[in-house]
């Protein structure tokens, strides 16, 4: 793995507050009903993309989540201001503004979404991989999702084929407490869902889901053991999300000091106290980048503000194609 220095540290700082700020304000936007349908943030759980993407080669390798996926794409790459715009159903979005909160997509980033359907994209995630493998690349996917989408057929059907077929994919169990509002506890016989892996001889093992070192290391591990051909790792990532499972949630189901219970290792506040005690940066450099961080958000809340809808006729372009019907031109 390579090393984690005190530029790690300063990134994974800005990364994992600029994420934060920016669902932060998407919350904010959402109650002033520019952002419409459903909403579901990832605070708390940004530990899982940072250290996965120290771990990931973003020159070639691939992720896919479910319908929590706004700040994926960012850290691969896409611009801020076009996922922003996405949500907000502007023309300058990541899919002209026709995909909405839970299918932001990026193929020049090797980003593929944003899937609305539990489960559904598990079976996807080992389809990229098998196309991978096809060709001959060395690129590892990434294969998101939920503790909800655990308990999906569709899993045990792909993880069969992905160690009969020997595929380069890592699949990983986010596992923040809850399917929706339903706990882990209430969903199966046994807790550790990491396990469900055993049954196909699959490697497998439960990680420090808040902790960007100990993401990162486990996730190395498994990449790497795919990219030299060692096929598949199943890690369930022991996670919290501190907002409702969407905005519409009222969170019933668990209490407000079980909420501030889990703040105490923030991943956020954790990398925060390394630096400072490392003394990678003081106090004053740590507030510069919190203004930047968020003049930055700002800046995409304008941008999206400031951008127009897609014209009503585009809705007809994405439906379907049929050559033989020349009265219907297509714009994409």
């Amino acid at each position: 793995m390579q090393k984690i220095t005190k530029e790690t540290y300063i990134k994974w700082y800005e990364d994992m507050l600029f994420w934060r700020k920016f669902e932060d304000k998407l919350a904010a936007v959402y109650i002033q009903q520019k952002v419409r349908g459903f909403l579901h943030l990832y605070n708390g759980q940004e530990a899982v993309l940072a250290g996965a993407l120290h771990a990931m080669d973003l020159s070639k390798d691939k992720m896919i989540t479910a319908y929590r996926n706004h700040v994926q794409p960012i850290g691969m790459g896409v611009d801020p201001k076009r996922v922003m715009a996405e949500l907000f159903g502007k023309a300058t979005g990541t899919s002209q503004g026709l995909g909405g909160s839970m299918h932001i997509f990026s193929k020049e980033h090797r980003f593929y979404g944003g899937h609305g359907i539990v489960g559904g994209q598990i079976p996807l995630g080992a389809g990229i991989a098998f196309g991978d493998k096809y060709h001959g690349s060395d690129a590892v996917t990434l294969c998101c999702f939920g503790d909800g989408a655990a308990r999906q057929g569709s899993l045990h059907e792909t993880f069969n084929l992905a160690m009969l077929w020997n595929l380069p994919v890592v699949f990983v169990c986010e596992n923040n407490g809850y399917a929706m509002g339903t706990s882990v506890k209430r969903t199966a016989s046994h807790e550790d869902i990491y396990k469900l892996g055993l049954g196909y001889e699959m490697p497998c093992a439960p990680v420090d889901g808040m902790n960007p070192i100990k993401v990162a290391e486990a996730f190395d591990e498994a990449i790497q053991r795919a990219r030299k051909g060692g096929g598949p790792t199943f890690l369930e990532l022991k996670t919290y999300r501190y907002r409702g499972h969407s905005m519409s949630d009222a969170q019933h189901y668990r209490t407000k000091a079980e909420v501030e219970e889990y703040k105490k290792i923030d991943p956020i506040s954790q990398v925060k106290d390394v630096i400072l005690s490392k003394k990678y940066a003081t106090e004053a450099d740590l507030k510069k980048i919190d203004a930047d961080v968020k003049k930055r958000v700002l800046e995409c809340e304008k941008f999206a503000d400031e951008s127009p809808y897609p014209d009503k006729s585009v809705m007809y372009d994405v439906v379907y194609e049929q050559e033989d019907y020349p009265f219907l031109q297509h714009k994409l």
